[in-house]
Formats: structure tokens, C-alpha cells, sequence
């Protein structure tokens, strides 16, 4: 039986070499983004769209999500309103959209793979970047939350926490905060997309069967925790 991934922000970054691993593992993608090529084109802040989208797609067997925004490059007092707002909108209520969306059928029919993306940034704090920081760790904690509640239904839901990885999301981010967060890897270099979506395609599959609510870091050694 073929299974079916829906994968958020899968235009681009993360998100796309996700779908190309994941399609090459015979695996059927369904990819959504907010422009771009992608099979739904919609906002995943907006709940009445996903919920629609969600209806249109049916069972649903992994999800990744990955779509995401870096949000202001600024000192936390110089952030508006409406910059922490948006970037808590995406990269949180987003995710949650879509758990939300899809985690019930995964509980029903007894299997399933959610696969949420923070960030270092969740974990440490990257200043000059307190909405995406926080945001990120707001994430954490969420796949931390639902990963109990669906421990014994058959539903693995776990994170990863990318550092630095050349992706068009980093290339907008302030020189000098890239190269800050860049010069804190032990590996002296960024990470590549392919090399994160090699960890995707683990947590989805039946190789990993006893592990929920993990954070996965693939950071080059900058994790400290």
C-alpha cells in the first residue's frame, strides 16, 4: 500500500527536499506552500483553508511540516505588533493548523508520522531573532504535547532542530545574524537540505517505532542540550 504525505512549505528549502526524499522512497506526496509549485496553494495560518484543503486531500498517512517564516531581524523592543504576530501565526498556528487537520484519521486508522521543524533557535535564542526564537520553541513544545497524547494510538510525532542550512528562508536573513549563528557550528560549515531530509525520511518510516516527542537535532555539534 502506497502511504501519503502532505508536506507544508514544499516549494522550496526543507520543505522541497523533503518531498523529492520522500517521493523517492515510493512514497505519494502532496505538497503545499504558499506560492510557488505546489498541489494547495494557501496561507497555513488561515484554518478555514487547510480544514477545506484538508476535506479535498482525505487520509493521510505523514505529515511534515515544514513551512515557516524567519520573521524580524531586530532587537525584541523594535519588533511590531504585527511582525510577532505574523511570525507566530505561520511558524505556530500553522503547524498547529495542520496537526490539528490531520492527527485525528492518523489515530484512527492506528499508524502515522508527524515530523514538525524548529529550530537551534527554539532551543538557545538567537538574538536579534525573538519572534522566530520563540516561536520555534513554541513548536517544540507543542510536538512535545501532542506526541503523549497520541503515544498508544500508533502516532509518532517528533521535531527536528536544524542549525544554519542553506536554504532560500536563511538567505533573507540579516548578514550579520547569519553569520553569527553560522560561526556557532563546531562543523564550520551550514547544513544542506538533502542532508536534513535524509532525517525526515527516518522519523517517517516503520524503522522508527519507540520514539515520540524527541527532539532531533541535526546541527553540525552546535546542540548544547
Amino acid at each position: 500500500m502506497t502511504r501519503v504525505a502532505v508536506i507544508t512549505g514544499a516549494a522550496s528549502g526543507l520543505g522541497e527536499a523533503s518531498a523529492q526524499r520522500l517521493a523517492r522512497d515510493g512514497i505519494e506526496v502532496i505538497t503545499v506552500d504558499i506560492d510557488g509549485d505546489a498541489t494547495f496553494c494557501l496561507d497555513i495560518s488561515d484554518a478555514p483553508a487547510v480544514e477545506a484543503a484538508a476535506s479535498q486531500i482525505g487520509p493521510v498517512d505523514i505529515l511534515v511540516n515544514s513551512a515557516g517564516i524567519v520573521g524580524p531581524n531586530k532587537q525584541l523592543t523594535e519588533i511590531t505588533d504585527s511582525e510577532w504576530r505574523r511570525t507566530m501565526e505561520v511558524n505556530v498556528t500553522g503547524t498547529f493548523n495542520f496537526c490539528r487537520a490531520f492527527a485525528p484519521g492518523m489515530a484512527n486508522r492506528g499508524w502515522g508520522r508527524i515530523v514538525n521543524f524548529a529550530s537551534m533557535a527554539g532551543k538557545d535564542g538567537n538574538p536579534n531573532m525573538a519572534a522566530y526564537s520563540a516561536s520555534k520553541a513554541a513548536v517544540i513544545a507543542l510536538t512535545k504535547s501532542l506526541g503523549k497524547e497520541l503515544a498508544a494510538t500508533g502516532v509518532l510525532v517528533n521535531v527536528i532542530a536544524p542549525a544554519v542550512i542553506q536554504t532560500p528562508m536563511n538567505a533573507a536573513t540579516d548578514p550579520e545574524v547569519y553569520e553569527h549563528i553560522a560561526s556557532l557550528i563546531p562543523m564550520k560549515r551550514v547544513g544542506r537540505p538533502e542532508e536534513v531530509a535524509e532525517l525526515v525520511a527516518w522519523l517517517v518510516s516503520d524503522r522508527v517505532s519507540f520514539s515520540t516527542g524527541a527532539v532531533y537535532d541535526i546541527s553540525g555539534g552546535r546542540a548544547t542540550y
